[in-house]
């Protein structure tokens, strides 16, 4: 009786492991980055190589950076929902091109308009990694002290920039810098 009762146990861990792991939302990622300082960069920007950001260049503003691809069929269905945000004029969205060739990259922009205060060239993917980047597309909203507030995994959707994005950005932009 008790060699069954072994396989019987390691079952049932198994099959709760599995409801557990089930009931949690993979858009939900906690980040490590949260509450602490934005991973440097020092960038060329996608228009014009020769030109470069850094992280320390937008300190004193509340901004945010959306990783995107053009090879990412996700960015393409967030990108109208990037463009509503821009025109609303809370924070200036920076764009992080991630893996992916700046030929292709300037075609998209071209194709489906440029919401971008600037889009970062990261052909190696070092500064994604560096951003804990799991895959694209991921958006960081980051305060005027250069701190992590909020990560979203996944395309942006109206209701996560109306719900979570826009007050979050709205308290930011009210506070002291």
């Amino acid at each position: 009786m008790k060699r069954y009762l072994i396989p019987l146990a390691l079952f049932i861990v198994l099959v709760v492991l599995l409801a557990v792991g089930l009931k949690l939302d993979p858009k939900h990622i906690p980040s490590p980055f949260i509450g602490k300082p934005a991973p440097m960069f020092d960038l060329p920007i996608l228009h014009n190589p020769q030109q470069h950001i850094k992280t320390a260049d937008l300190q004193g503003q509340v901004w945010l950076l959306n990783v995107w691809a053009s090879w990412c069929v996700s960015c393409r269905a967030e990108h109208e929902v990037v463009k509503r945000f821009v025109a609303m004029g809370m924070a200036p969205v920076y764009g992080l091109n991630y893996k992916d060739k700046p030929e292709d990259a300037k075609r998209w922009l071209n194709a489906l308009g440029d919401p971008y205060q600037a889009s970062l060239m990261d052909i190696s993917g070092d500064a994604g990694i560096d951003w804990g980047v799991y895959g694209v597309p991921e958006t960081f909203v980051i305060d005027k002290k250069g701190i992590v507030r909020f990560k979203q995994v996944g395309p942006v959707t109206n209701s996560i920039i109306d719900e979570k994005i826009l007050p979050l950005v709205k308290e930011l932009n009210a506070e002291a810098g």
